[in-house]
């Protein structure tokens, strides 16, 4: 889910399939601390093949709406890229 906005930690208890949560430092829609509210939901249930990422110094949409002039920007987009294509890679066949 590379897109946490509007979700919730009970929403989160629900999950049963393998999920991918990466979420940005600077995000008032999903804050880092509801982020990190998820990891602790999804750590504790092991049968749930999860992934949990913050993204320091980026901002809400930071994988598709970012200055290509910033060196650190890019490479943010592109880590994120990379982790999704890996999740993508593992768990849809």
């Amino acid at each position: 889910m590379l897109h946490p906005s509007f979700v919730t930690v009970d929403d989160i208890k629900e999950v049963k399939a393998p999920i991918a949560v990466l979420g940005a430092e600077i995000d008032k829609m999903s804050p880092p601390e509801l982020v990190k509210q998820f990891e602790e939901v999804l750590s504790a249930k092991p049968e749930v093949d999860s992934h949990v990422k913050i993204f320091p110094g980026v901002a809400h949409g930071w994988t598709v709406r970012y200055n290509e002039e910033d060196e650190a920007a890019v490479k943010s987009a592109e880590e994120a890229h990379q982790d999704m294509i890996g999740w993508f890679t593992k768990h849809v066949k």
